[in-house]
């Protein structure tokens, strides 16, 4: 896999506009959760998205609508615990065709509705899709949702949620990682994104990439989000699938790796991550 080369294809074009890199909408976060929201949005506009709207329950939309100016915050009906409503499937529906990319999960609760909603949500559409934490935990024991997804769906599980969702176990060598990613990937004909030390991606055609960078620093809450947000971004701006998938851990590593080097692996937080990811896409693509 040339990560330089796929790095190569997000040149911009002198007449370009924010329609150009991608309409990119974010379903996320719930009541005490806001974080994963916000982090997952601010992953897909330092990745060059275009446009980015994260969708989150009506009940913590004042906390998300005045964090970053950049980002723009829809609300959608909220559960009596704060998390994204069934009632609000339609009007999620509707906005959804108006978007290039839907990425859900991040801090959405395992809460019995909001899971409903996540399966009713997912074969619907023909958008790319971008599926992590309780959009994943929302397909235990329903994996018959991804059928629809076939050729659309990256999922970005780490072991637990894998072995969750998918059954079976994990160990931490390369080759059961590699072996299990890529079975997935071709069960279900998705991109399998397989979190942790030298991260997996799997295409169902058979394709396996290894990751190379990255450090223990970056086993902090919020990382994943970031990654969330990143290859949903870079899905937007026209790579495919497997090359987004690729392309996302690389520099998400790239800017773990950064990020230690300044601030050392015990301090790091996903914070961190936005701030060194311009750092890391200037390695590929210097200005």
């Amino acid at each position: 896999m040339n990560i330089r080369a796929i790095a190569k294809k997000l040149k911009r074009p002198a007449t370009a506009h924010k329609g150009t890199f991608g309409r990119i909408f974010i379903l996320a976060g719930s009541r005490g959760m806001t974080g994963a929201a916000h982090l997952s949005g601010m992953g897909a506009l330092r990745s060059g998205a275009g446009l980015v709207t994260v969708g989150v329950p009506d009940a913590v939309y004042g906390i998300l609508a005045r964090r970053e100016a950049e980002l723009m915050v829809r609300p959608f009906p909220s559960t009596i615990a704060g998390t994204l409503s069934l009632k609000g499937f339609s009007e999620i529906k509707s906005f959804c065709a108006t978007q290039d990319v839907l990425a859900i999960g991040p801090g959405l609760s395992q809460n019995s509705a909001t899971q409903k909603l996540v399966r009713k949500i997912l074969p619907t559409g023909q958008l790319p899709l971008m599926i992590d934490a309780d959009g994943l935990n929302a397909l235990k024991g329903n994996l018959k949702v991804l059928k629809p997804c076939r050729g659309r769906g990256v999922l970005t599980p780490h072991p637990g949620e894998f072995c969750r969702v998918f059954g079976g176990k994990l160990d931490d060598s390369d080759v059961m990682r590699k072996k299990r990613a890529s079975e997935t990937a071709k069960k279900y004909g998705v991109i399998m994104v397989l979190k942790g030390h030298r991260t997996v991606v799997a295409s169902p055609e058979g394709s396996c990439y290894i990751n190379t960078t990255g450090n223990p620093g970056m086993a902090t809450a919020g990382a994943g989000d970031v990654l969330t947000g990143m290859i949903a971004a870079l899905i937007g701006q026209g790579l495919s699938n497997f090359e987004a998938a690729c392309l996302g851990v690389y520099l998400h590593g790239l800017a773990g790796d950064k990020a230690a080097e300044k601030v050392g692996q015990i301090s790091l937080t996903a914070g961190d991550l936005l701030l060194f990811l311009p750092a890391a896409f200037k390695t590929l693509l210097p200005s």
